[in-house]
């Protein structure tokens, strides 16, 4: 069997390690005689893995202790609710900065429970860039601000942070989480859907300040509020076990094998490097973001010609580069190089399309 190398940008390739580590242990966990999909998420072995899960967590991100790490499901477009239900409860009233379609729903989604002030956005050049923030802009009485760090559609990323003084900042870290550290103390909340860079599709994880826990508003769901998962340890529903139990092994992996995420912060920069300067060569393609605003996981590009993508797309399809269109919203291709993608699986991406340029220019 040959695998392909998958630029999906969710659900993403998984390392390969871990996939052998969970086809080993699929029928029988740890001599249990049973799949941690079979198991009881009230027993003593699942009891065992998410307590390592969390741990793990908290040590490769250096997580404060007065943050609470709630796992979760519904994805982040659950969170969209989640967020303004539970922290939008002084002053009714959060910034939010609009630089593309996830952080435009996250706005819409909020604007039914208070006013959203939307500090800046990127949708003049189509997302292409994230926008220079003016401080007078922001309100003095948010009781959040809130970003998409890292947009999966458009590639692009904060390299620099708003300074929010005061006002807690959220982040959404779908697309960004554990390729490079984070200063989680700068957050007043963090939230990830797990299917980019730890885990297969249904776990959410939010990492959140104690603070911010227990005063959700009085329309908030019991399952939506914060205050219920952080209480039942994120075992006050059968949460995502399988899932749960597949990123304990990515982070093990993280830990182990790659060596905490300034390694792999490293690595994704390498790989990175290795696309961006073919783009920045290329006479065919070329890069759809500028470039002090580029994401290390998700690289879109174009050739210019709506046909030359559509074919250049086929022809890599067939070669094993898989999942490489780009979304709808935008055309062209997009490369998601997320932490399982190997550094020869870039470079064997780019040699393709040196051949395809050859062929086409």
């Amino acid at each position: 069997m040959s695998r392909v190398y998958n630029f999906s940008a969710g659900p993403s390739m998984l390392p390969e390690p871990v996939l052998k580590k969970a086809a080993d242990e699929m029928l029988d966990y740890q001599g249990c005689g049973q799949s941690v999909m079979e198991m009881s998420h009230r027993s003593k072995q699942f009891d065992g893995i998410i307590k390592d899960c969390e741990a793990l967590l908290r040590e490769v991100m250096n997580i404060p202790d007065n943050y609470k790490v709630l796992f979760l499901q519904g994805g982040c477009s659950s969170q969209f609710a989640m967020v303004p239900m539970n922290l939008m409860n002084k002053n009714n009233k959060a910034d939010y900065v609009i630089t593309g379609q996830w952080a435009k729903k996250a706005a819409k989604e909020a604007a039914r429970y208070g006013e959203v002030n939307i500090v800046a956005s990127s949708e003049d050049k189509t997302f292409t860039y994230i926008p220079k923030l003016d401080k007078s802009t922001f309100s003095k009485d948010a009781d959040y601000f809130y970003i998409c760090m890292n947009n999966t559609i458009y590639g692009t990323v904060y390299h620099e942070l708003p300074d929010t003084g005061d006002i807690p900042l959220v982040a959404d870290i779908s697309s960004c989480i554990m390729s490079e550290p984070i200063d989680v103390s700068k957050f007043g909340c963090l939230i990830a859907g797990a299917q980019k860079n730890l885990a297969p599709a249904g776990l959410t994880i939010v990492i959140i300040r104690e603070d911010l826990i227990g005063n959700a508003m009085d329309i908030t769901p019991t399952m939506f509020n914060y205050k219920t998962h952080a209480d039942a340890n994120s075992l006050f529903n059968t949460p995502p076990c399988w899932t749960i139990y597949v990123a304990k092994l990515v982070l093990e992996w993280i830990k182990n094998e790659v060596g905490g995420l300034d390694k792999m912060k490293e690595l994704n920069e390498k790989k990175a490097k290795v696309l961006y300067d073919f783009l920045d060569n290329s006479k065919l393609f070329k890069g759809t973001v500028v470039k002090e605003d580029r994401s290390l996981m998700n690289v879109p590009f174009v050739t210019g010609d709506k046909d030359m993508d559509a074919k250049f797309v086929e022809e890599a399809t067939k070669a094993g580069f898989v999942n490489i269109k780009g979304h709808r919203t935008v055309g062209g291709m997009r490369a998601s190089i997320y932490n399982a993608m190997p550094y020869e699986g870039v470079e064997k991406l780019v040699e393709f399309m040196k051949k395809f340029e050859e062929e086409n220019a």
